[in-house]
């Protein structure tokens, strides 16, 4: 069997030209994490290493001022 080409999925930030990952934005976040509310890595989500450590940091100050859950019961 031959194998599907990959696709070159690029970066959803790079895409829309944002610089600033806005961790009031929530809806936005949400997409980034797993249904137990783990981060998801660069290779499922698709997002460049730069735009992931921005990402991360949101979504932890995001967590930490409340907006969304640490953990998902």
């Amino acid at each position: 069997m031959a194998k599907q080409p990959v696709k070159d999925r690029q970066c959803f930030f790079c895409k829309n030209n944002k610089d600033v990952i806005d961790y009031k934005d929530t809806d936005q976040l949400r997409r980034y994490l797993s249904s137990f509310g783990k981060i998801v890595p660069r290779k499922r989500s698709g997002v460049c290493a730069w735009h992931q450590r921005k990402l991360a940091n949101a979504i932890k100050r995001s967590r930490f001022m409340g907006l969304l859950p640490y953990l998902v019961r």
